[in-house]
Parts: C-alpha cells; sequence; structure tokens
C-alpha cells in the first residue's frame, strides 16, 4: 500500500516539474542577444581581469556580522516567554549573552574588526 502511494506521488511530482519546464519553455520570453550570455551585464564592458583579489578583512568583518545578527534574532523567541519561565529563562540567556560576549572578545583580541 505504502509503495503505491510512494509511486503515485513520485509520479505525479515528476509530471509536474515536466509540466512546468515545458510550460515555461512554450510560452516564456525569449531573448536571442549574445551580451546576455556575458558574465557581467550591467552595460559597461569590463576591462582587465574580471577576478580581483579582495581584503579578508571584509569576509571576516561580514561573517562577524552575519554571526551576531543571526544570534540576536534569537532574543526576540526568549523575550516574548522570558515571563513563563522566569529565572530558568534569565540565567539561559544569561548564558547565552555570555557566550556572545566571550565571542566578541574574542574577534577583537585576534584583530578581525580592526581595518589595516
Amino acid at each position: 500500500m505504502y509503495f503505491t502511494l510512494f509511486i503515485t506521488v513520485f509520479i505525479t511530482a515528476a509530471f509536474l516539474v515536466v509540466a512546468a519546464y515545458v510550460t515555461a519553455k512554450l510560452i516564456g520570453p525569449r531573448s536571442y542577444n549574445p551580451v546576455k550570455g556575458e558574465p557581467y551585464e550591467c552595460g559597461i564592458p569590463t576591462y582587465g581581469p574580471s577576478w580581483l583579489p579582495l581584503h579578508v578583512g571584509y569576509y571576516l568583518f561580514a561573517i562577524l556580522f552575519l554571526m551576531f545578527d543571526v544570534e540576536t534574532v534569537f532574543l526576540y523567541p526568549w523575550a516574548v516567554v522570558v515571563k513563563t519561565y522566569g529565572p530558568l529563562a534569565l540565567a539561559t540567556i544569561g548564558f547565552f549573552m555570555l557566550v556572545l560576549v566571550f565571542g566578541l572578545a574574542y574577534a577583537w583580541r585576534k584583530g578581525a574588526l580592526e581595518w589595516k
């Protein structure tokens, strides 16, 4: 019974994928401009090599920003339920904030926040 259900779902999914692809090819807009095949389409032709070395500080700063940004998003659900759980929630978020502060101190100590 489950095998026939699996096969039916698989066949239906495959049919829908093929139908969507065929429909998009038939009624979708077409553009045969050779410029569309180029890797950079802002309208300005590129001069020189396209791969330029970037300073690693940009990547470190971006990763640190994302890390701390995502972790601060976790503070919102905690703030919603803090009255429900009482002191346990306060101790948990205290530990969470301690980990954040240690992470920031480590990045600061290693020089990841300095532009050289």
